[in-house]
């Protein structure tokens, strides 16, 4: 399964998801993320929280969701957004038509400085719980119905 993680600035809450799923699903799902507004840059406090749990992050990079919507971009089979910004934005055509999911999270850059390592540990947390609860199924069967029931349920 091909899923794509959106967020405003992709340096966060998207890098996180998608080193969660890329790193859990064992070649199930392979993820990428991308923003409408991207920072640019990955936050400094993902990479290092990412690296203590172990995960790779050699190539995490800030990006633009228009990287995802050309004719040479990966046809995506889910949409997942993690922030309030995105979910609301106008998001580009994907072939396809993928599932589309609203996974919504607290921005932890947005915490005071010293709360941040508390903050990122908390939104880690939060969407490891949702992309175990996806990697617990058998989604490679189920129906597009059934697979978008169980996106919304996580996200709920």
């Amino acid at each position: 399964m091909n899923i794509l993680v959106l967020c405003t600035g992709n340096s966060a809450r998207s890098i996180l998801l998608e080193s969660i799923l890329n790193h859990r699903s064992d070649g199930r799902i392979k993820a990428w993320s991308a923003g409408s507004k991207p920072a640019g840059r990955v936050h400094p406090q993902s990479l290092r929280l990412l690296a203590e749990k172990g995960f790779p992050t050699d190539g995490l990079s800030s990006q633009s969701w228009d990287d995802y919507a050309g004719p040479d971009a990966p046809v995506m089979d889910a949409v997942i957004t993690v922030c309030g910004s995105a979910a609301g934005e106008k998001c580009p055509y994907w072939p396809g038509a993928p599932l589309r999911a609203h996974w919504g999270i607290e921005d932890p850059a947005a915490a005071a400085p010293d709360d941040q390592p508390e903050a990122f540990e908390t939104a880690y947390k939060l969407l490891a719980a949702k992309a175990d609860a996806l990697l617990a199924l058998p989604f490679e069967v189920m129906t597009q119905g059934d697979l978008q029931t169980v996106f919304d349920r996580i996200g709920a």
